[in-house]
């Protein structure tokens, strides 16, 4: 029997398994290229130094969560059951929001002064272009699995403070005659630092929320179409003999000797129908008919 919900998370577990695994990789090809280059004549920070940018810190974050998700689009591919945890789809939303960040900046700011061309080009291409807009493709588009709420939009800062710590500290305090680090970025030498502050934080925050907003707003257009889904197929139908017949054919289709019980699946089933069943009851009768002979 196949389960029109099941297809539907299919297709979006496949999604989010390619866009994540891109990013992933690209993220490795531009950061390597980066430390293998230990001269460029128009950016300093190459080699080690490369780890002082805010571009490849943000990539090396958003590649990680992306890598966090793997394991479970391959889960969800081998036992139909594509499910993130909350952590991870918070992870993911605070990581999107600083490559969105690099984005924007990239794109409205360095792009007019130092050309498009220099800056998306090269390991750039990857780190300023292609692993920030599939981030927020995969992101937005392929990851349903949790709400985010507006407290966790406000996550999303964090990344960007520590890096305004660490900047300052490197930059004022300590200084680079003393070791640390010049002012590749000029937000204290070129423009006083409270111009910086009122630019970077409210833009930071504005892409988190756009970033909920969006996310959000396909997470709910999921659920609609899942439900839809629903009502249309099992509306009026006996769900004990749905869930049973499910369990049997996923147990022959998946080749499974231990039963993946899909309780989100069955819940959104009971849910949507207004069949008069518990979920654990529902749960019940699928482990039951798996165990069979």
């Amino acid at each position: 029997m196949k389960d029109p919900v099941i297809s539907s998370n299919r297709k979006q577990c496949l999604c989010a398994l390619v866009g994540a695994t891109i990013v992933a990789v690209c993220v490795i090809i531009g950061v390597t290229m980066n430390l293998v280059t230990l001269h460029d004549e128009n950016f300093d920070h190459m080699g080690i130094q490369t780890f002082c940018m805010f571009t490849v810190n943000s990539n090396i974050l958003a590649g990680l969560s992306m890598m966090f998700c793997i394991p479970y689009t391959i889960d969800g591919l081998r036992t139909g059951n594509y499910h993130l945890p909350d952590w991870v789809v918070v992870l993911m939303h605070i990581t999107v929001t600083a490559v969105a960040l690099t984005f924007l900046v990239s794109l409205f700011i360095l792009s007019p002064v130092k050309g498009f061309r220099l800056i998306f080009t090269g390991s750039r291409f990857f780190l300023h272009g292609v692993c920030p807009i599939l981030s927020i493709i995969t992101f937005c588009f392929f990851i349903s699995s949790h709400m985010i709420r507006p407290w966790e939009a406000q996550m999303g800062l964090i990344p960007v403070l520590i890096y305004a710590i660490v900047y300052v500290i490197m930059v004022v305090v300590i200084g680079e005659e003393n070791g640390g680090w010049d002012d590749f970025y000029g937000f204290v030498t070129r423009v006083p630092a409270w111009v910086s502050i009122l630019v970077i934080l409210p833009l930071t925050i504005g892409i988190s929320m756009f970033l909920r907003w969006a996310h959000n707003a396909c997470c709910l257009r999921r659920r609609k179409k899942d439900m839809r889904l629903y009502r249309e197929k099992y509306s009026g139908e006996d769900l004990r003999a749905i869930i049973a017949e499910m369990a049997r054919s996923r147990k022959k289709e998946l080749r499974l000797k231990n039963p993946a019980i899909p309780l989100q699946l069955i819940g959104y089933m009971i849910e949507n129908t207004g069949f008069d069943l518990d979920p654990k009851e529902g749960a019940r009768i699928y482990f039951d008919t798996w165990m069979e002979n």
